[in-house]
């Protein structure tokens, strides 16, 4: 559906935050005198409503995307040479409204309200994604008033019950990567899924996609968040707790049955712990156990025996980004209102620094996800989100 006040004549020059090196919030430098990008050849210029905040941010900020020495300062360079220069606009769940467009698009698309998939696709290939990279790192993002991205991917979301900014909090950053991580592990229904940091984007996004399929979400998290949990479609919430009580906690509430997959964003210690989990009971499993990573908020190191891996065929998938296809499917979801948001607030794009310091710093009563808002946006699509909002 077309927005009457959409423009097909932005401006010159625009507001956005700019990242200029690695290093803490300091380098993030907000300016209203960037020049407006246009839009190539089958692209889309979108004019930015709202844009989820994502740890990759911080992460990509900071340089903490080590491969080989677990002391550098980088961020991931998987297609062979880094992508991130500077200085880089940040920011890749990005919703909006389509305000020109490039050579080859229709222009019946200007006014479309939509969400973009975040990759940087290397090929036209739909089932695999070898070398991720994303807007708001190896390409400017959303953190700024316009961004200009491929056609094909910027999807049309015309759902009205959908806010902008709750549309952003369902950004692909999140609920792509969790759906990559089930599909690598090949979750379905009626399977046993332990989800770790399950009150984060990517872990609320598991939950939910979790029953879409039909399989069983066991929520890892604070219990002063189980009830918010529970009502997103965890079968139970296990308090992370006292270490060496974990496993047995988590059988218990499982009724002794071992877990059939563990979605892991945590990492460190955790690891060996979250392998327990699964590796009981295994003449009477159906299939190997299954772990899926894609994060280390625990810790970048874990030690694990091999022996307990390959004995008990543990199957390990590492996971970033995911595929064209599960872009798409996940579009048909949230069309269909099968997704539903999780937002936990709104900052303007000028007090970015103010959110970074809330994301770090966030208290128990976090869930879901952080949007911002440029300026010029935010009585329409930001205030009603606020922190303080009523």
């Amino acid at each position: 559906m077309a927005d009457a006040n959409a423009s097909s004549t932005p401006p010159t020059t625009m507001a956005a935050m700019l990242l200029t090196g690695h290093g803490g919030i300091e380098k993030l430098e907000y300016r209203q005198d960037v020049a407006t990008p246009k839009p190539q050849a089958g692209q889309v210029l979108v004019q930015v409503t709202a844009t989820a905040k994502n740890n990759t941010d911080r992460k990509a900020r900071e340089g903490l995307y080590p491969t080989k020495d677990k002391g550098d300062v980088t961020s991931f360079a998987m297609g062979g040479e880094p992508t991130l220069t500077f200085p880089r606009i940040q920011g890749a769940d990005v919703a909006g409204r389509v305000v020109a467009v490039g050579e080859g698009v229709d222009a019946s698309r200007i006014g479309e309200r939509g969400l973009l998939d975040f990759n940087l696709y290397a090929d036209d290939r739909r089932d695999i994604n070898l070398t991720p990279d994303y807007y708001g790192h190896g390409a400017d993002g959303g953190y700024a008033e316009y961004i200009a991205v491929p056609s094909d991917q910027f999807h049309h979301v015309p759902n009205p019950a959908l806010h902008d900014a709750e549309l952003a909090a369902m950004g692909m950053c999140s609920y792509q990567t969790a759906y990559h991580m089930m599909t690598s592990a090949g979750i379905g229904a009626g399977e046993r899924v332990l989800v770790t940091g399950a009150s984060g984007g990517v872990g609320t996004a598991l939950i939910q996609l979790c029953r879409v399929v039909g399989a069983i979400p066991y929520a890892v998290s604070q219990p002063d968040k189980a009830d918010a949990l529970l009502a997103l479609g965890a079968e139970a919430v296990i308090d992370r707790g006292d270490l060496p009580t974990f496993v047995d906690r988590v059988l218990a509430t499982t009724g002794g049955q071992p877990i059939d997959a563990v979605m892991d964003l945590v990492g460190g210690e955790m690891t060996n712990l979250f392998i327990d989990t699964m590796i009981v009971d295994m003449q009477h499993r159906k299939r190997y156990p299954r772990l899926s990573i894609a994060g280390a908020s625990g810790g970048n190191l874990s030690e694990v025996m091999w022996t307990r891996i390959y004995l008990y065929q543990v199957q390990i998938f590492g996971v970033s980004h995911g595929t064209r296809e599960e872009a798409e499917q996940l579009i048909a979801w949230i069309r269909s209102g099968e997704l539903k948001p999780v937002l936990h607030a709104a900052f303007k794009l000028s007090e970015l620094h103010d959110a970074e310091r809330y994301f770090v710093n966030r208290g128990s009563n976090y869930l879901g996800k952080i949007v911002i808002v440029p300026d010029s946006q935010w009585e329409s699509h930001g205030a009603p989100f606020a922190l303080n909002a009523s």
